[in-house]
Formats: C-alpha cells, structure tokens, sequence
C-alpha cells in the first residue's frame, strides 16, 4: 500500500452482500427444471410428457433456437411449449474477439436490462467457456472490476447454462475458427462468486453435465467451481457428491493481507478456508486449485511464495497464478516478470505444482466486468 493510513483503511471488514436485492424474477426455462419437472410442466400445458422429452432433444442435445426447425412438434403445441420453456433469456449486447477468433468475449443482457459477461476460449486440444453466475458481485475485494460495482442480482440456472448453450452454438456453427467443435470445459470464474449463488449454480452444473437430451453432456471432471471461500457452502458442496474441481480464489498465504485483497476472509480465515478445500478434495477425490493473482509490491513477495508452499506442500492441490489484468484507473498492476519467475521457483521448491494462467483477452478488457461496464 502507498501508506500505513491506506493500508489500515483497506483491512477494514468492507461490507460484503451475500443476499442479491429483490428484483422481478426471470421467465421459466426449460433449463431451470429437472427432467421429471419438465414432464410436469408439459403435461400442465395440455401436452403429453414425451413432448417434454422432444423439446429437451433440441435444446440441450441439438442445439436449435429457431422453433421452425422443431418439426416434429405439431405447430399449435410448438407455439405453446416454445412460448412457455423457451422464452428468450439474453440477447448479445456487445461481442469482442482476439486470438485470431479464437477467443471471443460476450456481453449479455438479461430480461431486465441487466448485464454480465461469458467468454469462449478455444484452445488446440479442448474448448473453455468461463461463465457468470451473477450480474456484478458482492464480495468488494479491491482489485477486482466485478467486485468493485458491487451486486445487482443472482442469475438464473437457466441464464447461467445459457451461456454454455450459446458457446456451444457458435463451435458446432462453425463460428470460432478451427471448424466445428464442441464446449469441452466449463469454468465458473466469470463474473460473481458462484457459492453465493449456490441453488442456481448447482441447477446449472446439473443442467450442464446431465447426459444428453437431459443436458448438455458435459463431464463433471471437465467442470470448475470457484469461490473466494464461502466456507459453509465449500461443505455443502461436497455434500452434492459431484466430481466438480474446486477453485479457492486464496490471492494471499496470509490473514493480515488476505483480509484487504478478500474482505471475506474477515469472516472465515485461510486456515479454515484451506481445510474445507482439503476436506472437499478428500471426499470428492479431485485436486483443489488454488487461484492466485500476482500484483506487483502486494502479494508477489518470495517470502509469501514460501509461506503458501508450506500452506499447501503435500495437498492435492494446484497453483494456478495469474498476471493481473488491471482495470482502468486502478493502482493494482502485474507482477515484474522476475517476481512472477521467483514465485514459481519457490512453490516448485516446496514440491507445489504451479503454472501461469495463459493471458487470454488481455486486449479485449479481458478482467471480470471491464466489458459490460463499458457496456452499461
């Protein structure tokens, strides 16, 4: 920090806002429901159940959003279906692409005028969406541009698996350059903190990970759930059986600056944060990653980079660090290529395995929430 005045300011517990404000609901999707609720909803519509099963065929396994092309759905009960478990959900407000296509950066706007951000990324052996499961985010950490405009609500489960239905669209479409493809990897490190959000995040992986025409067939081991360390909801989590990876957003070893970078860890300390994930990977048998952002003077220290190798030296567990993508305005910058080379060197000595995040769409406002505040 520029001054012990700032830096004392900062370790102040900010205000965190768990609950988003009350606000007008999202229609009804067929993504919100099970496949048993979708027969219900069908069967209360006046149509046979198996109709349900037809309009699940080409939303989730076809991947149609032109009713025309639903033929073999009589065009009176299509109307009707379409109308009440397909309404639209988003509309592309703004749509950035780098990497020579191949990643490509969409803003949302939902029912209500509110927005939020997907990315596709396509690499040569897998393609990753990395979802929002909220519109802005209650956790206030600092450095963060999602978190500094604060929440605006929860997203639906359909909204969220949306996203995933879209990206998905554009590879099998052949919109993203190297052909047609398909959504290999779901990560939940767009905008919003994925456990505060928990009913419909876990609707969502649901939806996601379902076999085919039930959802989209993606494998649970190829899905990513990040928090900041919701302590309660990492243990409600891993009550869910799923074979999802937890991410634990840990950005510092220690609780004094912890508590500035992640105002949540005013509340659940990284002790307690780190148990859960450890009790998480013991019951879900996956290896926990721990996300860290480097900033340059803040959290790059080797002695830092010591303390978290001794943190997590002999746990199933991965370090993913992160060049910071700063927002505008911001005093948070990336680390010095020697510092982030010298944090690497001392996990490694501590027998951590550790990589640096491929910096994808760094110049299309690539940080959670740049692009939908210049949207707004």
């Amino acid at each position: 920090m520029s001054s012990s005045t700032d830096a004392a300011a900062a370790r102040t517990p900010a205000k965190l806002v768990f609950a988003a404000p009350r606000r007008a609901k999202p229609p009804r999707h067929l993504a919100d429901l099970s496949p048993a609720e979708r027969r219900e909803a069908v069967v209360a519509l006046g149509e046979k159940p198996f109709r349900a099963d037809q309009l699940s065929r080409h939303y989730f396994a076809r991947l149609v959003d032109d009713p025309a092309e639903m033929t073999d759905l009589p065009a009176a009960a299509r109307d009707r279906l379409v109308g009440d478990l397909l309404p639209p959900l988003l509309s592309p407000v703004r749509e950035l692409a780098c990497d020579d296509g191949r990643t490509l950066k969409t803003v949302w706007k939902a029912f209500d005028g509110v927005l939020f951000e997907s990315v596709l990324m396509r690499y040569p052996d897998r393609a990753t969406m990395c979802v929002s499961s909220q519109a802005g985010c209650g956790m206030n950490c600092p450095f963060c541009a999602t978190g500094q405009a604060g929440l605006t609500r929860n997203l639906s489960t359909a909204e969220i698996v949306e996203q995933v239905a879209a990206g998905a669209r554009a590879l099998a479409r052949g919109r993203i350059p190297g052909g047609p493809g398909r959504v290999s990897n779901i990560v939940f490190m767009g905008m919003g903190e994925p456990l505060a959000n928990y009913r419909s995040v876990i609707g969502a992986v649901r939806r996601i990970t379902d076999p085919a025409p039930a959802g989209l067939g993606i494998s649970q081991r190829a899905v990513t759930v990040s928090t900041v360390g919701l302590v309660p909801a990492i243990e409600k989590l891993a009550a869910e059986e799923l074979s999802v990876r937890l991410a634990v957003s840990l950005h510092a070893p220690d609780d004094e600056l912890r508590d500035e970078l992640v105002p949540i860890n005013n509340r659940w300390k990284v002790a307690e944060v780190l148990d859960a994930a450890w009790a998480y990977a013991e019951r879900s048998g996956r290896r926990v990653s721990v996300e860290y952002a480097l900033i340059k003077d803040v959290n790059d220290q080797a002695w830092r980079a010591d303390l978290l190798g001794r943190l997590l030296k002999g746990r199933l567990v991965h370090v993913n660090l992160i060049p910071l993508n700063p927002t505008p305005g911001s005093k948070w910058t990336a680390s010095r290529p020697q510092d982030e080379r010298e944090f690497v060197r001392r996990l490694e000595a501590h027998g951590v395995a550790v990589t640096v995040r491929d910096t994808r769409g760094r110049e299309i406002d690539g940080a959670c929430g740049q692009l939908a505040a210049q949207s707004g």
